[in-house]
């Protein structure tokens, strides 16, 4: 199993664009994330560095409170990073006001949670038309690309159920759904099948391969589940903060 380490020192000075940034759809540099609660500073992550390819499908790894979901967060532009800079598909995020990122991520990103985050109250096609209705889009093409999506993950006969009526592979295959909907070049997934059993969990991990395969988008997922690992491309395993190694899963 070849493994590379990708940390790098950090330093003072802040970091430059990279060079050939089109070719790689995230790229992180000295990205320092710090809580300080006043009494406590905890470093949540310690100057990393990360290059990830358009059309690259990753897992991301490591013990519990490593920096995993800190750092997708902070790659999505959800949360502020303390210092350091990340580009998204050449765009530098710390150019962009709170309202510009929304759009950026409404443009650009698509999610995928471990609890679903489905609307109760919403049918499967309403909750995955949602994104699309925020930002703005025409209802009736909403609803179509929203049908579109569910027929892409196996649920167009679902469309008019509530997430109450559906099972949890179901439940998440909506998710999936409405990740896709608005055409994303990147899926941010936070353990997506951490709610479900080994079963279901493999039938997930299936349908985003297919469909990273079918519309070449880049996957970055976190997972503490070496089988979901195991069936991505490449897995960045993480410790105390920073990047341990690298490496392609013998699996994948």
């Amino acid at each position: 199993m070849a493994s590379e380490s990708i940390t790098a020192p950090r330093s003072a000075s802040a970091p430059a664009k990279p060079e050939q940034v089109e070719d790689r759809i995230v790229v992180a540099r000295r990205l320092v994330k710090t809580y300080d609660s006043g009494e406590l500073e905890v470093h949540a992550l310690r100057g990393l560095d990360l290059d990830i390819k358009r059309g690259e499908m990753v897992a991301i790894m490591g013990p519990s409170g490593c920096g995993k979901t800190t750092l997708l967060n902070c790659l999505s532009g959800i949360d502020e990073f303390s210092s350091g800079e990340v580009w998204i598909a050449g765009q530098r995020l710390s150019t962009l006001s709170d309202n510009a990122k929304t759009d950026f991520r409404a443009m650009k990103m698509g999610f995928i949670f471990q609890n679903y985050n489905l609307l109760p109250v919403l049918r499967s096609v309403e909750n995955v038309e949602l994104p699309l209705l925020v930002r703005g889009d025409d209802p009736k093409g909403a609803r179509r690309r929203a049908r579109e999506a569910l027929a892409a993950v196996g649920l167009d006969n679902e469309a008019t159920k509530k997430p109450a009526e559906l099972s949890g592979g179901q439940q998440q295959r909506v998710a999936i759904a409405r990740a896709l909907v608005n055409e994303p070049d990147i899926v941010f997934a936070d353990e997506p099948t951490g709610n479900l059993d080994s079963e279901t969990s493999h039938e997930v991990v299936e349908l985003m391969k297919r469909l990273h395969q079918e519309k070449g988008l880049t996957f970055i997922v976190v997972t503490h589940d070496s089988a979901v690992g195991n069936q991505m491309q490449r897995v960045i395993l993480m410790r105390n903060g920073t990047i341990l190694k690298s490496f392609r899963p013998t699996a994948a």
